[in-house]
């Protein structure tokens, strides 16, 4: 179940963007909303789709609520696409 989520997780361009600027450092949700046209519940949404993916992990600070990128699990996820595509590179150039 936990790879289903995190691809249908991934399948939304919104939540990869929202990825995106989690590279950067943590964001609260305010600074996130204020990066698209979209309402603050939309985003919600999608912060919790994160959420239940472990791709993010949230943290309150006092009224503000900060996310950040789960690394872990983003490093399971591009470790079964390298794995999944295997070494066909060195065949297909030979």
């Amino acid at each position: 179940m936990g790879l289903q989520n995190t691809l249908r997780a991934l399948s939304d361009p919104i939540r990869r963007e929202i990825l995106n600027l989690l590279k950067g450092g943590r964001m609260s949700a305010g600074d996130i909303v204020d990066h698209f046209d979209v309402t603050g519940a939309s985003i919600s949404r999608h912060l919790s789709v994160l959420k239940e993916a472990d791709l993010i992990r949230d943290k309150r600070e006092g009224k503000f609520i900060f996310y950040e990128l789960n690394a872990s699990v983003l490093e399971e996820i591009m470790l079964w696409i390298t794995e999944l595509k295997g070494d066909n590179d060195d065949a297909e150039t030979k």
